[in-house]
C-alpha cells in the first residue's frame, strides 16, 4: 500500500497581490499622531483616575472597586495600544517619522522601559533567509516543543517588568564602567524577543548613540520614580509600584497571547520558502472588541503584514479585504485566515501535545 503526501498548495503570485494593494503603501502621519496621542493621553488619564479613586477612599467599597476596575481596564487597553506603536516605528521611514519616534520614546517607550532601540531587531524577523531559523529572535518552534513551554512563555508576564528595572536601573550604569558587561548587555539584554538564546548583533556607530540616550532616559526615569513620589508628592512608593507592576503584567500577558496567535510556529529551524513563511503566518479576521484590544494597530492582519511589511497599519484591513475579494479562490493566502485567537492558540497547544505524545510512544516502543 503506498502512502500519498498531502497535495501541495497552489503557487502564490506576489506580483499579483502587490498589484491589488499597490496604492496603500503611503503612511499618513496624522493618523499615527492622532491615534498614538489619544491612546497615551487617555491611558495616563485613566491611570490617574484609578489612583484618585483609591486616594479619596470612595464609599461604598464595592462601588470604588467597580469604578477602579473600569478605569484600570481602560488604562491597560490604551497603554497597550500606545506601546505597540513600537512595532510600527520599526518599519516606518526614519527621517520622515523622526519627530514621532522621539515623542513616542519620551511619552511611552522610556516610561514603559521599552525604548525603540530594543525593537530595532524586529526587521530580522522579516528577512526571508532568517525567518523561523535560529537567528530569528522572534520565533520559537512552539508546535514541536513541550506543551509546558506555553506555561513558561505565558509566565513571563510575572517577571519581565522586574528584569527591565534591573536592566535599565542597575546594569546600565554598571555597563558604563565595564566594556565586557556592555558587550554582554548589548547582545543579551537589549532586544524584545521570544527566544532568550538570541544574540543581538553589536550596535553600529550610527545605532550606538541613540540607544545610549534612550538607556539614559530609562535610568533617569527610574530614578525619578524612586524619589519624586515620596519626596515631592508625599505618597508611599509601594502603592504606585504595585499599580505599575500589575499594569505591566496585563500588558505583557496581552502581548504574549498575541504572539502565540501570530504564527503556527511549525518551522524546524531551517530556511523556509516564501510560501512556507506565508502559510506559517496568521491573520485574525475578527472585529470583536477583544480581538482589537489584544491585536492593536493592525496586528490582527499578521499574514498580510508579512506579505508587505511596509504597509502602514491603518491600511492593513483594506489590504486584507481586497486580497480576499480579488485573489483566486484557491489562493494560499486564504489558508492563513482564522477567526478566533483562542482557537489558534488551542490548535498550537494540541499540535504540541500530539507531537509530545507520539514521541513518547516511540520512545516507549524502543525501550
Amino acid at each position: 500500500m503506498t502512502s500519498t503526501s498531502p497535495p501541495s498548495p497552489p503557487p502564490f503570485s506576489l506580483a499579483e497581490a502587490r498589484g491589488i494593494v499597490g496604492d496603500l503603501f503611503a503612511p499618513r502621519p496624522w493618523i499615527y499622531w492622532a491615534d498614538f496621542l489619544a491612546s497615551i493621553v487617555t491611558g495616563y488619564a485613566a491611570f490617574g483616575l484609578t489612583r484618585w479613586l483609591h486616594d479619596i477612599r470612595l464609599e461604598p467599597l464595592w462601588l470604588r472597586l467597580l469604578l477602579q476596575a473600569a478605569t484600570f481596564s481602560v488604562q491597560c487597553a490604551c497603554f497597550y495600544r500606545a506601546v505597540m506603536f513600537n512595532h510600527e516605528i520599526a518599519h516606518l521611514p526614519e527621517r520622515r517619522f523622526r519627530a514621532f519616534r522621539v515623542v513616542w520614546n519620551l511619552l511611552c517607550g522610556i516610561p514603559f522601559l521599552v525604548p525603540s532601540f530594543t525593537y530595532a531587531t524586529h526587521l530580522e524577523h522579516h528577512r526571508r533567509h532568517l525567518y523561523g531559523t535560529r537567528d530569528d529572535g522572534e520565533y520559537l518552534p512552539l508546535a514541536s516543543l513541550s506543551p509546558w513551554y506555553f506555561v513558561l512563555y505565558l509566565s513571563q508576564c510575572l517577571w519581565i517588568a522586574p528584569l527591565a528595572v534591573v536592566r535599565f536601573g542597575l546594569l546600565t550604569p554598571l555597563a558604563w564602567l565595564s566594556p565586557r558587561l556592555r558587550r554582554l548587555i548589548d547582545q543579551r539584554a537589549s532586544s524584545l524577543v521570544m527566544d532568550a538564546r538570541h544574540l543581538r548583533p553589536l550596535p553600529t556607530a550610527a545605532e550606538r548613540w541613540p540607544s545610549r540616550l534612550q538607556e539614559l532616559g530609562c535610568l533617569l526615569y527610574l530614578a525619578g520614580c524612586l524619589t519624586v513620589p515620596p519626596l515631592v508628592w508625599n505618597r508611599p512608593l509601594i502603592v504606585l509600584a504595585i499599580h505599575a507592576y500589575v499594569t505591566s503584567v496585563v500588558l505583557v500577558l496581552f502581548n504574549s497571547l498575541r504572539t502565540l496567535a501570530a504564527h503556527r510556529y511549525t518551522s524546524d529551524g531551517h530556511e523556509e520558502t516564501f510560501l512556507e513563511q506565508l502559510l506559517d503566518s496568521i491573520t485574525l479576521d475578527n472585529d470583536s472588541l477583544a480581538a482589537v484590544i489584544v491585536n492593536p494597530v493592525g496586528l490582527r492582519y499578521h499574514s498580510t503584514h508579512h506579505l508587505f511589511p511596509s504597509l502602514p497599519y491603518h491600511n492593513l484591513r483594506a489590504a486584507h479585504r481586497r486580497l480576499l475579494e480579488q485573489l483566486p479562490a484557491d489562493s494560499p493566502y486564504r489558508l492563513t485566515v482564522e477567526r478566533s485567537l483562542l482557537k489558534v492558540i488551542g490548535d498550537l497547544w494540541r499540535h504540541a501535545t500530539a507531537r509530545a505524545g507520539s514521541e513518547s510512544q516511540v520512545a516507549t516502543a524502543y525501550r
